[in-house]
C-alpha cells in the first residue's frame, strides 16, 4: 500500500510539472488546490448515479490547425481537460475562432469489469461543434456548446488496456448562427473572452446490455404524487422497471412499469421543497428481469410546485407550493477569471451558490449560460430557486417606443439554420433539465438579443413543461404570451406599469436592475477601464445606495412586483458591479449586511391571497 501512494504521488508530481495556469491575470483561492491528476473528480450527474465509472479528466494532448487542413501531424502541447483552451487553467491561453479548429488526444484504459458491459463515452458539454473518434473510428458528431452528449463506444473499443480517443472542436464564437450566450472575438463591457472546446467533465460509464438510458420525473403536489417516465434501451419482453421513493432508511412508495411506460409514486403526505426547507426525496431505480435487478441507478427528487395566483387585489402573483414567496436573487452569469466557464474545482462551484443563500436571496437567474449538473445538484441541496436562461445567439436589437413601458424591440428574423440551432438545443437544454427541483423559471430570451417568434417560441416552451413557469422575454418584446411581464431597468427598481399589466393573468417581475460598480484595486481583470452601470468610490457610498433600493423595492412588492434580479453576483471581466470581486477574495459589503437588508423584502411579500 506504502508503494502504491509513493507511486501515485510521484506521478500527480509528474503531471504538474507538464501544467501551469497561464501567467497574467487574476485568479481565485481554488485555482491553487488544483491538482491536474485529479481534476474536477466528483460523480458528474448527481440525479442519475452508478458506480461503474471513471473520469478521463487530466492532460491530454493538444493541436491547433486551420479549419480544412485535416488531422494534425504532431502535437503541439498539453491541455489540462476540462478548461477550455482560451483559458488560464488550461495551462494553454490560445485564442481559436473560426478558420481554426482544435484537436484533443488522449489514451485510456477501461474501468473494471468493462469487457462484459457495454461502454458509453460522455461529454458534460463541449464548445461548439464536436467529432469524436474512439481508435480512429468516428464514434458520433454533436452541435451545441450547452448540452450533455454521449456515444456507445463498446463497437469501436480494440483488445488490449489502450484505447484512443480524439475529439476534433471547430466553434465560430460569435461569427456563427449558434447559441453562444456572452462569448464575443472582442471582449469589452458586457461581453467577454470566447470558450472553444471540452469546458465540462469527459467520461466513461460501463452498462448492462439493458440499462436505463433516462428517465423524466415531473412531482404533483396536489395529487401528492410523482410522475415518472423512462427511455430504457433494449429491454426484454418481460422486463419491469422499478421505482421506489425513500426518505433516508424508509422506503415511502414504490412502483413498477413496463419500459417506456408511465409510473406514479404516490407520496403519502409530502414533504416539500422550498428555500427555507430545501427537503429531497432519494429515488431508486431498476430494471428487474425474473426477479433479479439488471441495472440500478440512484437519484432524488423533491415535492415542489410553482404556479400563478391572484392575490386579494386581484394581482396575478407567482406562487411556490401554492403560497406567495417574493422570489428575489442576482443575476449570475456563471464566469471565472482562471477557468471562464468552468469553476476551478467544485468547490469553487458551490461556493458561489452557498454565499448568495447567505446574504439572503432566495434566487438565482442563470444568465445565458448552462451550468454542469452538479451545479444544479448544489441549488437543490441548498434550496436555491433557479430561473434558467437559454443562451443567445445570432443577436440583434431593434427599438420601437410603446406607452407605459420603457421600450419594445420588434422580433428578429433568424435564417433556417439559426433557428434550427436554436430549437435543437433550448429543447435538449430543457429535456436534460426537467428534472432539477430548483428550476422553476424558463427564459428563452433576453432582452431581444436575437428574439424571434416569440410567441410561437414561449408556448412552444410552455408545452414542452408544463409544471414550470415561462418568461418569454426578460427585459424583450412584451407580449402577452408566457406566465410572466419582465422589465429590465438600470439603475434603479422599477416595475411595469400595473395599471397596464396588474390585471393581466401575467405575474410582474423586474428581471434586472442595479448594476451598482466598485472596481477593487489588486482584483479587477484588467487596471484600466473597468465598467459599471453606476460606479462608487467606497463601498459604504454603494451599500447606501443599494439600501435605498432595497426600500424601494419594498413599496414595488405590495404595488404587485413578485420578484426582482439585481445585477449582479460577482464581477465580470470588466464589469466590476458584482456582489463580490471576480476572484472571489472580497466581498464589497459584507455578507450579513446584505442578509439583514434583505429580510424587509420577505415580510413585504407576506401578501394577503384569497
Amino acid at each position: 500500500m506504502k508503494k502504491l501512494l509513493i507511486l501515485l504521488f510521484v506521478a500527480s508530481v509528474a503531471k504538474a510539472q507538464e501544467w501551469k495556469p497561464v501567467p497574467g491575470k487574476i485568479s481565485t483561492p481554488w485555482a491553487e488546490q488544483l491538482n491536474p491528476a485529479s481534476t474536477l473528480a466528483e460523480y458528474p450527474r448527481p440525479q442519475f448515479v452508478r458506480d461503474s465509472w471513471k473520469n478521463l479528466n487530466g492532460l491530454w494532448n493538444y493541436a491547433l490547425t486551420a479549419r480544412n487542413a485535416g488531422a494534425p501531424t504532431a502535437w503541439q502541447g498539453k491541455i489540462l481537460v476540462p478548461f477550455a483552451i482560451e483559458s488560464s487553467l488550461s495551462g494553454v491561453g490560445k485564442t481559436v475562432g473560426k478558420d481554426q479548429v482544435l484537436w484533443y488526444q488522449q489514451t485510456f484504459e477501461l474501468p473494471a469489469g468493462a469487457k462484459a458491459r457495454k461502454t458509453l463515452l460522455h461529454f458534460g458539454a463541449v464548445d461548439w461543434k464536436a467529432d469524436v473518434y474512439v481508435n480512429g473510428q468516428l464514434a458520433g458528431t454533436h452541435t451545441g456548446g450547452f448540452d450533455p452528449f454521449s456515444f456507445d463506444i463498446t463497437p469501436l473499443l480494440k483488445k488490449g488496456k489502450k484505447q484512443e480517443l480524439t475529439v476534433k472542436v471547430w466553434d465560430p464564437t460569435d461569427e456563427g448562427p449558434q447559441p453562444r450566450g456572452k462569448q464575443v472575438r472582442k471582449p469589452e463591457g458586457i461581453w467577454y473572452t470566447p470558450v472553444t472546446g471540452i469546458w465540462q467533465t469527459v467520461w466513461l460509464e460501463t452498462v448492462p446490455g439493458t440499462y436505463l438510458s433516462s428517465v423524466r420525473q415531473t412531482p404533483d403536489i396536489d395529487a401528492k404524487t410523482l410522475t415518472l417516465s423512462s427511455i430504457v434501451v433494449n429491454p426484454a419482453q418481460d422486463d419491469k422497471v422499478v421505482f421506489s421513493a425513500w426518505k433516508g432508511a424508509e422506503k415511502v412508495a414504490e412502483v413498477e412499469a413496463a419500459p417506456g411506460a408511465t409510473a406514479v409514486l404516490n407520496i403519502a403526505d409530502p414533504h416539500l421543497w422550498s428555500p427555507s426547507d430545501p427537503f429531497l426525496y432519494d429515488l431508486k431505480m431498476s430494471i428487474v428481469r425474473k426477479g433479479k435487478a439488471v441495472d440500478e441507478v440512484q437519484g432524488y427528487f423533491a415535492m415542489r410546485k410553482i404556479s400563478l395566483g391572484k392575490d386579494a387585489q386581484g394581482i396575478q402573483r407567482m406562487l411556490l407550493n401554492n403560497k406567495f414567496l417574493f422570489q428575489y436573487g442576482p443575476l449570475d452569469q456563471g464566469w471565472w477569471p482562471d477557468g471562464l466557464y468552468t469553476a476551478p474545482t467544485d468547490e469553487a462551484l458551490k461556493f458561489d451558490v452557498e454565499k448568495t443563500k447567505a446574504m439572503g436571496f432566495n434566487m438565482i437567474r442563470k444568465h445565458i449560460k448552462v451550468e454542469p449538473a452538479r451545479w444544479y445538484h448544489h441549488c437543490d441541496k441548498l434550496g436555491v430557486l433557479v430561473w434558467q436562461d437559454m443562451p443567445s445567439g445570432d443577436l440583434g436589437n431593434r427599438w420601437e417606443q410603446r406607452p407605459g413601458i420603457v421600450g419594445r424591440q420588434t422580433d428578429q428574423k433568424r435564417s433556417p439554420e439559426s433557428e434550427k440551432h436554436y430549437r435543437e438545443e433550448w429543447d435538449r437544454i430543457m429535456h436534460v433539465l426537467h428534472n432539477v427541483p430548483s428550476i422553476v423559471v424558463w427564459v428563452p430570451f433576453n432582452e431581444a438579443w436575437g428574439q424571434f417568434k416569440t410567441k410561437e417560441i414561449t408556448e412552444w416552451t410552455m408545452k414542452n413543461d408544463p409544471s414550470r413557469l415561462v418568461n418569454s422575454a426578460s427585459g424583450g418584446n412584451f407580449v402577452h404570451t408566457g406566465h410572466i411581464i419582465d422589465l429590465h431597468n438600470y439603475p434603479d427598481p422599477v416595475m411595469p406599469d400595473p395599471e397596464i399589466y396588474g390585471k393581466t393573468d401575467q405575474a410582474i417581475v423586474l428581471g434586472e436592475f442595479g448594476g451598482l460598480g466598485l472596481p477593487v484595486d489588486g482584483h479587477v481583470w484588467q487596471q484600466k477601464d473597468n465598467w459599471g452601470y453606476q460606479t462608487f468610490k467606497t463601498a459604504q457610498e454603494l451599500f447606501a445606495r443599494y439600501s435605498v433600493y432595497m426600500n424601494k423595492l419594498e413599496d414595488l412588492i405590495k404595488m404587485g412586483l413578485s420578484a426582482a434580479v439585481y445585477t449582479q453576483t460577482t464581477d465580470v471581466e470588466v464589469e466590476t458591479n458584482g456582489l463580490m470581486t471576480y476572484d472571489r477574495k472580497v466581498f464589497k459589503n459584507p455578507v450579513e449586511s446584505f442578509s439583514k437588508v434583505h429580510e424587509k423584502l420577505y415580510q413585504a411579500g407576506l401578501v394577503t391571497m384569497p
